[in-house]
């Protein structure tokens, strides 16, 4: 079933044979099951780097690493959400019907802002913003416990989520005991670094403590607040990707143009490499591989690589080192095509949008243009694109690493 898939993902849809950007592919890596040469299905991960190399599916994830990261193995929830390790009162774990009760998100590089590079001020206005978030998930809890079965039978009724309720019965019984999940979301980690320890200080290890404290004290709360409400919080490396231009452009507002803060237009998305850089898979990796451990709610990483068609063993090679260092992995390689003059590889962007390269064809029917731009694959020459946008991808891609940029960033 697993080469089936592969090898249709590999052959494309229809006629043009056109990379497929739904439904998204994740593939688990095991020690002793597919890792090595002498695996017994090894030969199913070499079918899975050759299908990334040229889709840029499957995301890869390590079953060791998840587990230590979660509790138990499982695959994410969407994109990058990751449902934690949870067992009965008879020891049994359980997974399906489990549930989110809701999610907020806290803008750090606004309290970095506020706190103009006072720590002590930065960890007192994080404190009263954790403390809000907190009101706001006890808000959204509140509002999910305002429910009857009969408001979503399907759910509650039908059992959807696990249990089947009667009419009238308290919806509560199914989320107690931390069987349903709470998740504060956080974005910016690179832009507190640069304005307390400058913009390049991913190798200072000061800088590095620093931005790791902040999420271990975000997981420090919700380890807290799990043990006063019986409901699961979590930390999620973020869930709402469209909240880097949001909250940028608020910041903008309120703190004008902040040299590599808000002059980027963007906000890097939780504990990511600044993408305007180009560090090795392997610099990258190493980077943000202690993040994940206090924020198990919620992870992926991205690397950027050139057209790998021709080097599968480069991803194998990058696969392999990430094993045992991160649980989720995505790639990034350009894959497009142009059906004009058959190229393959990377279009250019330009003020009126993506086109190939060598021949300027820029026709949705006769190109398959295929970018990761938030954690899942589109094509941007088949959605319609409001006035201003293809200038403003234009100008971003200049300055971002070959196959544009991942994660919303």
């Amino acid at each position: 079933i697993q080469k089936s898939i592969l090898k249709i993902r590999i052959d494309g849809l229809g006629r043009e044979k056109r990379t497929a950007i739904f439904p998204k592919l994740v593939f688990t890596i095991k020690k002793g099951l597919n890792l090595k040469p002498e695996d017994p299905n090894y030969d199913i991960k070499q079918l899975a780097v050759e299908c990334a190399t040229k889709r840029m599916y499957p995301d890869v994830l390590m079953y060791d690493k998840i587990k230590e990261l979660t509790g138990s193995f499982k695959a994410p929830m969407g994109c990058r959400s990751f449902l934690q390790g949870w067992k009965d009162k008879h020891g049994n774990e359980v997974n399906s019907g489990r549930m989110n009760l809701g999610v907020v998100t806290l803008n750090l590089p606004r309290i970095a802002l506020e706190s103009h590079g006072d720590m002590d001020l930065f960890w007192q206005i994080f404190n009263d913003k954790v403390k809000l978030c907190k009101t706001a998930l006890d808000f959204k809890v509140a509002r999910v416990l305002d429910a009857i079965p009969e408001n979503a039978p399907i759910l509650y009724q039908y059992g959807a989520f696990g249990q089947r309720l009667k009419p009238g019965e308290d919806v509560s019984r199914l989320f107690k005991d931390e069987r349903a999940t709470v998740s504060i979301g956080y974005i910016g980690l690179y832009e507190v670094g640069t304005l307390f320890f400058g913009p390049n200080w991913e190798h200072d290890q000061a800088a590095h403590d620093f931005t790791l404290e902040i999420v271990k004290q975000l997981h420090d709360a919700c380890v807290r607040w799990s043990k006063e409400t019986g409901y699961h919080f979590s930390v999620y490396s973020t869930p709402s990707e469209s909240l880097t231009d949001r909250f940028c452009r608020l910041d903008t507002e309120e703190f004008g143009k902040v040299k590599d803060v808000t002059d980027k237009d963007y906000y890097t998305n939780s504990f990511h490499y600044d993408v305007r850089k180009h560090p090795t898979p392997f610099e990258k990796l190493q980077f943000e591989m202690d993040y994940p451990k206090y924020a198990a709610g919620g992870f992926i990483h991205y690397c950027e690589y050139p057209n790998l068609r021709q080097n599968p063993k480069a991803l194998e090679a990058v696969w392999d080192f990430a094993y045992d260092k991160v649980g989720y992995l995505g790639t990034n390689t350009p894959i497009d095509h142009c059906y004009k003059c058959g190229f393959e590889g990377e279009f250019k962007a330009t003020a009126r949008g993506f086109e190939c390269p060598d021949c300027g064809n820029h026709d949705p029917k006769t190109c398959d243009c295929v970018k990761r731009t938030c954690g899942y694959l589109g094509n941007p020459l088949q959605r319609p694109m409001v006035h201003g946008r293809h200038e403003e991808i234009a100008a971003r891609a200049k300055n971002i690493a070959p196959g544009m940029v991942a994660d919303g960033e």
